[in-house]
């Protein structure tokens, strides 16, 4: 009984805080937000700037906040090669630390979620079977969102050496082609615009979960 009151209370603890961030995305200007941490990036923290903005991963892709005005924000601020390295390091830290959070507190609610959906159990069998490789190709292809397919994944027999790793690897074509664009805009004002069109053509293109 101690251990259902417990993942009683802990999904109840997660549906608040998922009903808090669903109501600050829609209700928060979370657009000037991030590009005023971008400007204050720029203008305030100096060398340490790709730390920062790495670290800035963790608390959004635990919230499911899109990033990609973080990685647009990066090719703009430092450049192809440092924009890509804080990037891709950050992204991949944001994806460990929602795996791990998907491991432990918010495990029971994931796999509730997933007895909604019996196709996901050949998943399973191939994540048991190859699991850096499927790790791989889905983040090459998504078939969730960044953010959901980190907390997916956290309940899928696969070590977190071999998920970190093919999450890495998986994610470096779409941060480099993000960050990419982001060293070919002329002001920091561009950077909204065009997580705009990025997040427009994700909502168009992912099948959500």
């Amino acid at each position: 009984m101690a251990v259902s009151w417990s993942s009683a209370i802990r999904i109840s603890l997660l549906v608040l805080l998922v009903a808090a961030v669903v109501a600050a995305f829609f209700t928060l200007p979370v657009e000037k937000i991030l590009n005023d941490f971008l400007v204050w990036i720029k203008q305030n923290v100096g060398p340490w700037g790709p730390v920062v903005l790495a670290v800035a991963y963790i608390p959004l892709t635990i919230l499911a906040v899109p990033a990609s005005i973080l990685s647009l924000g990066g090719g703009y601020l430092f450049g192809l090669l440092i924009g890509f390295l804080a990037d891709s390091i950050g992204s991949t830290l944001g994806s460990v630390a929602a795996f791990l959070l998907g491991r432990t507190l918010v495990r029971p609610y994931v796999v509730s979620k997933l007895n909604d959906y019996p196709e996901f159990q050949a998943v399973v069998v191939a994540i048991q079977r190859s699991g850096f490789k499927i790790v791989l190709l889905l983040r090459l292809a998504p078939l969730l969102p960044f953010s959901m397919l980190n907390y997916f994944l956290a309940v899928m027999p696969i070590g977190i050496g071999e998920y970190t790793m093919a999450s890495w690897l998986g994610m470096m074509p779409i941060t480099l082609a993000l960050v990419y664009v982001g060293t070919t805009l002329k002001d920091l004002a561009d950077v909204t615009h065009r997580w705009n069109e990025v997040s427009s053509t994700h909502w168009v293109t992912i099948r959500y979960f």
